[in-house]
């Protein structure tokens, strides 16, 4: 069992006799058990008023992609005329699916106590780190597919000669939906891939609960304080992952194995792919990281 070996992260008993499993556990249930006994319309209406409050903005987090990665989604079309790129198909249900998990994902992290009792910088870190690959497992889990369809973005070039302005100044006109512009194709298929290989090896509620504590203790996030602590939690997420697995999965002795694989597939998804295909097209441009943290601590 992890312990947490000097770090000043312990509950007001000084104690820590919950284990990653009985935690990720106990909170996988009472985050279902909280999801039913509230109205998903209410979850809706608290997520649009946050995301309202924060639209208002001026600088927005999910806005600014590294440059490494525009470079990437530029290298993308050696011809430099157009890029594939998609929108959802109907951004309304979807986007009110993605909220209502992103809810219940935050509530799942919320009363994981080994979590709670980490510093709260620690905490913000983790958050930060991990919001968008749990918010996909939470698609998976809760069966969330979704259709898109293609669109064209014009090139730099194409943009110039025909007087568009760039993308990143261009602001929707009246009418005209948020998420227009749209994400990569290529981005896209990487949500869409993790979904079907979830679903296609039937990862149950258990080895969920797992992923989401293998996601969510995440000791390659710089400057954490409980670095020891935190891999430590890590790695008893995966020993109790391959331990179910072993015991109920007796005939297949790969299925450890996919299910890794699943997760090195769930890390190379973008936070900035996850909020622009999911939340933009129906609530717009916001700052993500204040609208987590407002849900999360209520500030």
């Amino acid at each position: 069992m992890a312990t947490l070996e000097g770090c000043r992260c312990r509950g007001a008993s000084g104690k820590n006799n919950n284990s990653i499993l009985y935690s990720i556990l106990k909170s996988d249930s009472l985050a279902n058990a909280e999801e039913h006994q509230q109205q998903p319309q209410q979850q809706q209406e608290q997520l649009q008023k946050l995301f309202h409050k924060t639209s208002s903005s001026s600088t927005s987090s999910i806005n600014a992609a590294p440059a490494s990665l525009q470079e990437l989604r530029q290298q993308a079309c050696s011809c430099g005329s157009t890029r594939r790129r998609g929108v959802l198909r109907s951004p309304q249900v979807t986007c009110k699916a993605a909220s209502a998990v992103l809810v219940k994902t935050l509530r799942f992290v919320k009363n994981v106590p080994c979590f709670r009792e980490l510093p709260e910088d620690d905490q913000l870190m983790l958050i930060r780190s991990g919001w968008a690959p749990l918010l996909v497992l939470g698609l998976a889990q809760d069966r969330v597919d979704f259709e898109t369809t293609e669109t064209v973005e014009p090139s730099m070039l194409q943009r110039i000669l025909t007087g568009l302005p760039d993308r990143q100044s261009e602001v929707p006109a009246a009418g005209q939906s948020r998420g227009a512009v749209g994400v990569s194709v290529v981005d896209i298929e990487a949500i869409k891939a993790f979904l079907k290989k979830c679903w296609s090896v039937d990862v149950s509620t258990k080895e969920y609960a797992y992923l989401k504590g293998a996601v969510l203790f995440n000791p390659d996030v710089e400057g954490l304080r409980c670095l020891h602590y935190i891999q430590s939690l890590r790695r008893e997420a995966h020993q109790a992952l391959n331990e179910h697995v072993r015991l109920t999965h007796r005939e297949d002795t790969t299925r450890f194995a996919k299910l890794l694989i699943a997760l090195s597939m769930l890390r190379a998804i973008s936070p900035l792919v996850v909020a622009q295909l999911f939340f933009r097209p129906v609530i717009g441009t916001v700052n993500i990281e204040e609208v987590l943290m407002e849900m999360f601590y209520g500030k």
